[in-house]
C-alpha cells in the first residue's frame, strides 16, 4: 500500500487540557511497581501462605453431608514470631485441630478458624495443620439431584467460597497444590481436581478416589464431584495428539455427550498453538452443578445442569453442528485453564486478565475454525453487550470499589476486557501481540500476574509505550464516541483538478477523550476505496488534511471494527 501523506491539524487547547490533566497522574501511577492498592478490602498473604493441601472426604451414601473430612495444610511462615495461622473456613463443625501432629488450641468465629501455634514460628519455617471436621457445607459445595433425578456433590467455589468445605487462605493469590481423597458410595463416580491417582477396590458399599495436582492452583478451582456420571473419551485422531480429554455426564445424555462437547478438542488444539502447551495433565468437562453456566475449575470443568438442553431460536454452528453459545461456552471455560488457573490475577481488581482473556479467546476459536466473518460477528456481538452494560453502570476494568465480588462478573471484566486485546492485537499487529501474550504467560506460569505484568509484556515484545492506552482503556471508563464530518476544498472552479479533504474526527464521550489511532477508509462514488489513513487522535478533536484526486462519496471509520466504539457520520458539507 502506498504511503499517504497526511498533515494534521489539531486544535492545541484540547491536546494541551488532556496532556496537563492526564500525565502528571500517569506518571505517578507509573512510577509504581503496581497500581495504587485498592480500596476494596481483599484478603492478604501476610504472614503465612499455605503450599499444598492433602483433603480427604467421606461422603455418606445419599450425598447429602460429610461424615468425615480432614484437611492438611502445609503452611510457609513468611514473618519471624508468628503466634496464630488465621484459617478461612466456615460453619462445620471442628473435630481436632493440630499442628505438627500435636493438638493444638483454635478458636472458631467469624469466618476463620484461628490456630495457636505451640511456640511463635521463624521465617521461612514449614508448619503442618491438620483439621478434622464434619457436617453439611453451607455452601461451595452443591449437594442436590442430577437431571435423572441421582444424587451429586460437585465443588463450586468461585469467588470465594471454598472455605466452606475447605479450612484454606480463600483468595486467588494464595495458590497451592493440593491432593483429594474421597470415599463415595461404590457405584458412584468421582472426579476431582488433579491426574487419578488410584481408585481403590470396593471395601463394601464404599470406594476411594485419589488424586493429585502437582501445579499450584487458586483456591477457588479446587473441586470435587460426585456422582452416577457416565465416562466418555473421545476417539478422534487429535484426541491422540492432546492431554486425556474426557466427559462426564449423566446416563440420559451419554449418546449426545460427545457431539455437544465437540468443540473441546479444537479448544485445546488452538490455544496450544496459540499460547503454549496445556498446563496440566488431563481435562474433564463435567455436567454437573453450578451457579454459573460454566465453572473452569482447573481441569475439571464443571456446567450447569441444563447447559445441554437445545434452546429454541438459538442460532447452530456450521462447523460443530450444535447451538453457538455451547460452543463458545466450552472455548471459554477451556481458555480459563491458561488465563485465570494456570496464569491467575493477583486481585480481584485484575478479575479481566482472566475474563477478558476467556472471552476474547473464545473469540479465537470461532476465528480459526470459523472463519473472519464468524469471528466479526462475535466481536461485534460483545461490543453490543457491553455499550448496552454501559448505559447502566460506568466503571473501569480495573474496579478497585466494588465489594461484591459477583459484581465484577460484568461486561467490563468479559465483553470490554475481550475488545481491549482486540484493539491491542489489532494496534501491535499479530506476531508482536501473541508474541507478547506468551511471553505473559510463560513469566507467571502457575502464579500470579497484575494488569501491569501483561502491559509490561506487550511492550517489551512490541516496544510501544503503552501507558496512556491502559490508562485510558483499563483504569478509566468509558469507550470513544466519535463525530466525523468533512468538507472538499476543490482546486479550481470545476473540481477535475482534484482538491483537499478537510477531515474532522470529533470525541463527544462525556469524559477524556482517547488517544488510540483510527483507522479511515477514504471511498468514491463507485464504492472503490481510494485512500487508506490512520488519525491519531491528540484531543477532543483533530482535524486532517488529505489530497485527493477527485471528491470522495463516503468516509468509513475502523472498517475492520478493530475498536469498541460509537459512530456518528455527518453528511459533507459544501465545497469550501
Amino acid at each position: 500500500m502506498k504511503k499517504t501523506t497526511v498533515i494534521p491539524r489539531t486544535r492545541p487547547s484540547a491536546g494541551d487540557t488532556l496532556r496537563r490533566a492526564l500525565f502528571p497522574a500517569l506518571l505517578f501511577v507509573f512510577m509504581l511497581p503496581t497500581p495504587a492498592p485498592a480500596e476494596r478490602r481483599e484478603r492478604l498473604i501476610e504472614g503465612w501462605r499455605p503450599v499444598h493441601y492433602d483433603v480427604s472426604l467421606a461422603f455418606d451414601d445419599t450425598l447429602s453431608q460429610l461424615t468425615r473430612a480432614e484437611t492438611k495444610i502445609t503452611v510457609r511462615v513468611l514473618r519471624d514470631g508468628l503466634g496464630v495461622v488465621d484459617l478461612d473456613f466456615g460453619e462445620l463443625t471442628v473435630d481436632a485441630v493440630t499442628v505438627g501432629g500435636a493438638a493444638a488450641r483454635y478458636e472458631q468465629r467469624g469466618g476463620r478458624l484461628n490456630v495457636s501455634l505451640p511456640r511463635p514460628a521463624r521465617r521461612g519455617e514449614a508448619l503442618i495443620i491438620s483439621v478434622a471436621y464434619h457436617g453439611t457445607p453451607k455452601d461451595g459445595i452443591i449437594l442436590t439431584k442430577d437431571k435423572d433425578g441421582n444424587p451429586s456433590a460437585t465443588g463450586d467455589n468461585w469467588p470465594d467460597r471454598v472455605h466452606h468445605w475447605i479450612p484454606s487462605l480463600d483468595h486467588p493469590s494464595a495458590k497451592a497444590t493440593v491432593n483429594f481423597s474421597v470415599t463415595a458410595p461404590a457405584d458412584y463416580r468421582v472426579i476431582a481436581t488433579g491426574r487419578i491417582e488410584v481408585a481403590h477396590p470396593s471395601e463394601g458399599d464404599v470406594k476411594t478416589w485419589s488424586f493429585r495436582e502437582r501445579h499450584p492452583i487458586p483456591p477457588y478451582c479446587m473441586i470435587v464431584a460426585v456422582g452416577r456420571f457416565t465416562m466418555i473419551e473421545p476417539t478422534t485422531p487429535l484426541a491422540r495428539t492432546l492431554p486425556a480429554l474426557f466427559y462426564l455426564v449423566p446416563p440420559s445424555q451419554s449418546a449426545i455427550a460427545e457431539k455437544s462437547f465437540g468443540a473441546a478438542l479444537p479448544s485445546l488444539d488452538v490455544f496450544n498453538r496459540l499460547v503454549a502447551p496445556f498446563p496440566y495433565d488431563n481435562l474433564a468437562h463435567i455436567v454437573g452443578a453450578t451457579r454459573f453456566g460454566g465453572m473452569e475449575n482447573s481441569t475439571a470443568i464443571v456446567y450447569a445442569a441444563n447447559v445441554l438442553d437445545p434452546r429454541p431460536g438459538q442460532p447452530v454452528s456450521p462447523r460443530f453442528g450444535v447451538q453457538r453459545r455451547l460452543v463458545e461456552l466450552i472455548a471459554h471455560e477451556t481458555a480459563h485453564q491458561w488465563f485465570g488457573d494456570a496464569v491467575t490475577p493477583a486481585t480481584w481488581a485484575d478479575i479481566w486478565l482472566s475474563e477478558g482473556f476467556a472471552t476474547y479467546f473464545a473469540g479465537l476459536l470461532v476465528e480459526r475454525t470459523e472463519g473472519e466473518a464468524a469471528f466479526r460477528e462475535y466481536m461485534q456481538r460483545k461490543g453490543d453487550e457491553y455499550l448496552k452494560y454501559e448505559k447502566t453502570r460506568r466503571a473501569p476494568i480495573y474496579d478497585r470499589d466494588t465489594e461484591d465480588l459477583n459484581g465484577l462478573l460484568n461486561p467490563n471484566s468479559y465483553q470490554k476486557g475481550a475488545w481491549v486485546l482486540h484493539t491491542l492485537r489489532r494496534q501491535l499487529g499479530d506476531a508482536a501481540f501473541f508474541r507478547g501474550v506468551r511471553a505473559y504467560y510463560r513469566s507467571h506460569l502457575h502464579a500470579n500476574a497484575t494488569t501491569e505484568d501483561l502491559r509490561r509484556a506487550l511492550e517489551r515484545a512490541s516496544k510501544r509505550d503503552l501507558r496512556e492506552f491502559f490508562a485510558r482503556w483499563v483504569y478509566a471508563a468509558g469507550h470513544p464516541a466519535y463525530k466525523v464530518s468533512w468538507r472538499w476544498r476543490a482546486r479550481g472552479r470545476g473540481g477535475d483538478g482534484g482538491g483537499t479533504l478537510v477531515l474532522t474526527l470529533a470525541q463527544t464521550q462525556a469524559d477524556a477523550p482517547f488517544l488510540t489511532p483510527v483507522p479511515v477508509e477514504i471511498v468514491d462514488a463507485r464504492g472503490v476505496v481510494v485512500r487508506r489513513l490512520t488519525i491519531r487522535p491528540t484531543g477532543r478533536e483533530t482535524d486532517t488534511l488529505v489530497p485527493l484526486g477527485s471528491q470522495p462519496a463516503q468516509i468509513r471509520v475502523d472498517p475492520r471494527d478493530t475498536i469498541l466504539k460509537e459512530v456518528e457520520a455527518q453528511a459533507m458539507r459544501k465545497a469550501a
